[in-house]
């Protein structure tokens, strides 16, 4: 209980400031940056887009578990249980101080929860009997068999009691008789009333967590930037994208449509709680090796040139035949002017940016600068940007893995090389430059599925953004390659899907594919897993046929 109300005070007093100030939110962002990469890889591989809650999960039971010693240890001796809860606050603070932009406000949520825990404990534990009072007299005296409280017997020698309760000494004896020893007035309270005291504590302690949370989540909601979004007007941009034609989308049951909409696009990144950050109070900053350095405010932002493009954005996580990629249209102003505005110095080869909430993500300036539409983006599919997918701002970079292109909600800028500083992910393993491999998947006829006999479609989408999809193969049970027909596609950046027409016989059957980019390279057959740089090999589903 008194853990409860450590979590609900803890909210409530974050949500008056910073969110990532709350202590399960700090710790839980810490957890993050400390799991090792084969541990996060599972976490996505198993949880996907629940990995979060999953971590939070998590961390509540582990609370809950400590939680409960703590309390075990106080119904014994009150010192032991501080002692436990003030272990448990140096972890809360020192997570709360490491959190990205942390001063002395972040501090905050995490005393106070632990003030009111202490509270609560102390008391929880003051009303049930003996709880955490109990003394080394009384456990020396239990120890020896004795229930405390308990005097041992006078010897004969000193006296009978009388039926008063006095001492009466012996007639040989000078000794002055003792005050009676008649217990207090009130006496001690009864089972029933000191269960009464219990459960009345305890209603108050879980009302105080319950109202604390609750009003916490309301205030965080009320500071959030929903309605910002909602007023936001984004200008038309100078050139905006043509219809699609018709032949981009084949409308194919159970493919993957050309456009991902906005609720249904993948979701991977580090952050717990999604950063709230208003148009009115963001700026870029462009600093490093640069003549110039340059802040950008969002007003500003939005009175640039826009950019309309369609670009698939691909998640290095991904799995061969994985669900995290997705293809959209950005409005956005170049990049690539921005940069070039900064004028960067010989030698910076680094684009390194960084998000509100800290993640850091380096991009190769020459891609940058090559002529792709590289952009800061502040629509998707013709909306401001979802809060989940950076609001107000983000970098969007065709033909690079989401971990060093698409920094969501980024601030800052700093021009450098890799030599010299390293990104979040690759401080982890993970290569520092990682153009996306030449993929495909089967998304139709699905993994173990029963199809009948005669033509049926397979079908998916291929991709290699910056290079196209020239060709897509598919063979079944290992036999000869057939090429497969290609949707139209607005551009190289984005995603193709395809279909091929099988004849299916009875049996059981493996289906595999292959796609081939615009530059002539064909999809490696070798598996092999998402890190350091991406997953490789072909896509394949078995399927039996009646």
């Amino acid at each position: 209980m008194a853990g409860t109300v450590a979590v609900g005070i803890g909210q409530f007093v974050a949500s008056l400031g910073a969110q990532a100030s709350s202590p399960i939110i700090a710790v839980g962002d810490a957890a993050i940056g400390l799991t090792p990469p084969p541990v996060k890889n599972f976490a996505i591989s198993t949880f996907g887009s629940d990995d979060k809650t999953a971590l939070l999960t998590g961390i509540l039971i582990l609370l809950a578990l400590y939680a409960a010693l703590i309390g075990i240890l106080g119904a014994r001796r009150l010192a032991y249980g501080l002692a436990g809860l003030a272990a448990f606050v140096g972890i809360g603070l020192a997570a709360a101080a490491t959190r990205p932009g942390a001063g002395a406000g972040y501090l905050v949520p995490t005393v106070v929860a632990a003030l009111a825990s202490v509270i609560t404990m102390v008391l929880l534990l003051r009303s049930i009997p003996g709880g955490g009072t109990a003394t080394a007299d009384d456990e020396r005296g239990a120890g020896g068999g004795r229930p405390p409280g308990k005097q041992p017997p006078a010897s004969r020698s000193r006296g009978d009691r009388s039926p008063g309760g006095s001492w009466v000494p012996d007639s040989g004896s000078s000794r002055a008789a003792r005050p009676s020893r008649q217990p207090a007035p009130d006496g001690p309270a009864t089972p029933e009333e000191q269960r009464r005291r219990f459960l009345v504590t305890s209603a108050v302690a879980l009302g105080a967590a319950a109202v604390g949370g609750l009003a916490g989540r309301v205030l965080a909601e009320r500071g959030a930037v929903t309605a910002a979004r909602a007023d936001l007007r984004i200008p038309k941009p100078k050139q905006p994208l043509p219809r699609l034609a018709a032949d981009t989308d084949l409308r194919i049951p159970g493919l993957a449509s050309f456009i991902t909409p906005n609720s249904s696009f993948y979701r991977v990144d580090t952050a717990l709680v999604l950063p709230q950050v208003p148009p009115g109070s963001w700026t870029l900053r462009i600093h490093g090796m640069v003549e110039r350095e340059i802040e950008i405010t969002f007003d500003e932002l939005i009175r640039r040139p826009l950019i309309d493009a369609y670009v698939t954005l691909t998640c290095v996580s991904d799995p061969v035949s994985g669900p995290y990629i997705g293809n959209a249209s950005w409005i956005g102003t170049s990049l690539a002017s921005l940069i070039r505005q900064a004028r960067p110095r010989a030698g910076a080869d680094q684009i390194l940016s960084t998000s509100t909430d800290g993640f850091t993500c380096g991009t190769p300036v020459q891609t940058v600068l090559d002529g792709r539409d590289a952009l800061l983006a502040i629509a998707m599919n013709g909306v401001p940007l979802p809060v989940e997918h950076g609001f107000p701002a983000r970098m969007v970079v065709p033909g690079l893995y989401g971990y060093v292109s698409a920094t969501k909600w980024v601030t800052d800028i700093n021009l450098t090389t890799f030599a010299s500083q390293s990104a979040y992910w690759a401080q982890r393993g993970w290569s520092q430059q990682a153009p996306i491999k030449t993929e495909s998947r089967i998304d139709v006829p699905t993994f173990g599925s029963t199809l009948a006999a005669g033509q049926t479609p397979v079908a998916g989408v291929a991709w290699a953004q910056h290079r196209g999809i020239d060709a897509v193969h598919v063979r079944v049970d290992r036999g000869p390659w057939n090429e497969a027909k290609l949707a139209g596609v607005p551009g190289i950046d984005t995603w193709r899907q395809w279909v091929w027409y099988w004849d299916a016989t009875p049996g059981q059957h493996v289906i595999e594919a292959r796609a081939t980019d615009g530059t002539g390279y064909t999809q490696a057959a070798l598996a092999e897993p998402p890190e350091p740089n991406g997953a490789s090999g072909y896509p394949s589903v078995n399927v039996g046929v009646k």
